[in-house]
């Protein structure tokens, strides 16, 4: 796998810094890894600002597929955060600084869809995972 610039593509989520290298690597490594160890990934934008955490990894379970990673963001001590289902490839993965980069500002993200954990969207909902990826300018994943 030949990388010419610093982002490498996967599937659906790009990877900042990817090298011939670091895919030869062993051990579970940022192309196959345990959900869990994603959960409570700190989320940025492209400037930096933190936009939250990632709380839960959603998967289509009758695809297979990684549907949407849900961002914690706001609040005070976790108390009285608001929850996005964020596309799965309209994140990037930083592995160097244990992150993902999501390419929206804290004022797009305040104006984003969300839901509180009590008051969680029917993700299977078509017509609201289309809102929502379009929402992110991201193709919906079962394209």
């Amino acid at each position: 796998m030949q990388n010419t610039d610093r982002t490498t593509r996967t599937n659906s989520t790009r990877i900042l810094g990817g090298t011939q290298s670091y895919w030869d690597s062993e051990g579970p490594g940022p192309r196959i890894t345990a959900a869990e160890t994603l959960e409570g990934d700190k989320v940025v934008n492209a400037s930096g600002e933190s936009l939250g955490e990632i709380k839960d990894i959603m998967i289509d379970v009758p695809s297979g597929r990684v549907a949407y990673a849900v961002l914690s963001f706001g609040g005070l001590l976790g108390m009285g955060n608001k929850l996005f289902a964020i596309p799965w490839q309209a994140l990037q993965l930083d592995p160097q600084n244990h992150r993902f980069v999501l390419d929206v500002d804290q004022e797009q993200l305040k104006a984003a869809p969300g839901f509180d954990k009590d008051h969680w969207p029917s993700m299977a909902d078509q017509r609201w995972a289309t809102e929502i990826h379009s929402y992110y300018g991201s193709r919906p994943y079962w394209e």
